[in-house]
């Protein structure tokens, strides 16, 4: 057995005995037997940058935070995202005391696991109309179910009389559900569809273009040609009939957390792997990234010939012996880290590290190691000024880079 194989083994034989976030952590930690001696893409490690990880609000701590996005509406105000089915608003200031409950759903949504309220979106004209958007699981049956709220300008609390559901799908299985959702710099909301759940997709979700899991899918909310949404005229299924028009991109595994980068418009995501391989891929209009065909760049049913020119290769991939689970990140565009500014940083939720991914295009350059400490950061959330922060699921807080 190589050592690669049990360093893996030894790693998720402890996770599974310390890390409560089930919903990342149990994705998958069964090395296959014919995966033992593969060669993988290893992270390239260089001096990292001059920074450290801190507390950004030392006052507040929350239950489970799986989500930190702003408003765009001028205010200085942030929201988190609890897993169990509310959203938090606060002021943006290191010296904040308190959290409001901008809005409770948890009579809504079953949580526990990888399910609960996954994701938070606001309307980019959210200022004059007061729309967002939330991503939620629920039970009887279980569905993911995409729906809309309307805020009360100046309020900092929101009815959950409001809600208006676009969408729902069925989910199979408790885990995969995806859960990130929001709007690109086409205006359009963007959502992301596990494949369904279980391990190594036996309804082969992912390939499957007549169901929207193993997706990333992508709707007009300003149009309500179906109910209560519309389909951009340029989405790549568009008038074929053995796909839904919904779907973006396909072949995904358990895209969790996604971004736009915030300059270029590129669409990132982290794309959770099976027995082998994390992977980071920049999804693209049409593309089919692979799974259940490939693991990263390995073949996994079939375990040989799996592809046939048509799939989408990742950017970056990383091996079991660096961690178990990717946290899709962001790519930096703000000013109080200049070691980092246009890099895409990311992390591994079951070994706490986080780098900084350089990139040419679409094309790896570099990949650098900027923390051993970012623990089980659940996701990546960015203020109005494009500053970043990482929330840590099991303590409850949001961190920041510094400099040392």
């Amino acid at each position: 057995m190589s050592y690669l194989k049990k360093t893996a083994i030894t790693l998720c034989s402890s996770l599974a005995a310390t890390v409560s976030f089930a919903f990342l952590v149990s994705l998958a930690c069964q090395p296959r037997e014919d995966d033992e001696d593969k060669i993988v893409d290893a992270p390239v490690v260089t001096t990292p940058p001059t920074v450290q990880l801190e507390n950004a609000f030392p006052a507040l701590k929350f239950t489970q935070p799986v989500e930190l996005t702003h408003s765009g509406d001028g205010t200085n105000h942030l929201f988190l995202v609890e897993q169990e089915g509310r959203i938090r608003v606060f002021e943006n200031s290191a010296s904040v005391k308190t959290a409001d409950t901008y809005l409770d759903i948890t009579n809504k949504v079953a949580s526990g696991g990888e399910m609960g309220l996954l994701g938070l979106a606001f309307h980019p004209d959210f200022k004059q109309n007061g729309y967002f958007f939330v991503n939620y699981t629920k039970n009887n049956p279980r569905e993911t179910v995409i729906a809309r709220y309307k805020a009360t300008p100046g309020s900092n609390k929101v009815d959950a009389t409001t809600e208006t559901v676009l969408f729902k799908f069925e989910q199979p299985y408790s885990n995969h559900n995806g859960g990130k959702l929001a709007f690109g710099p086409d205006g359009f909301l963007y959502i992301a569809a596990g494949d369904g759940g279980s391990g190594g997709d036996p309804q082969n979700n992912g390939q499957n273009l007549k169901t929207m899991l193993g997706k990333i899918l992508r709707i007009d909310v300003n149009k309500t040609d179906k109910g209560n949404y519309g389909i951009p005229a340029d989405n790549p299924f568009v008038g074929n009939a053995s796909a839904f028009p919904e779907i973006y991109a396909y072949g995904l595994r358990n895209p969790w957390r996604f971004s736009f980068d915030k300059e270029t418009g590129q669409l990132w995501a982290g794309d959770v792997g099976q027995n082998t391989l994390e992977e980071i891929d920049i999804i693209k209009k049409g593309g089919n990234y692979g799974w259940r065909l490939k693991e990263g760049q390995e073949c996994f049913n079939p375990q040989n010939n799996c592809n046939q020119g048509q799939l989408v290769e990742p950017i970056h991939q990383y091996p079991r012996a660096e961690g178990v689970s990717v946290t899709g990140g962001v790519v930096y565009r703000g000013k109080s880290l200049p070691d980092l500014q246009g890099k895409y940083i990311f992390a591994d939720f079951g070994s706490g590290k986080v780098w900084a991914l350089s990139f040419e295009g679409d094309k790896k350059t570099g990949n650098q190691l900027v923390s051993t400490d970012g623990g089980p950061v659940s996701a990546f959330g960015e203020d109005a000024n494009q500053e970043m922060y990482l929330l840590d699921h099991s303590n409850g807080t949001i961190r920041r880079f510094a400099a040392k």
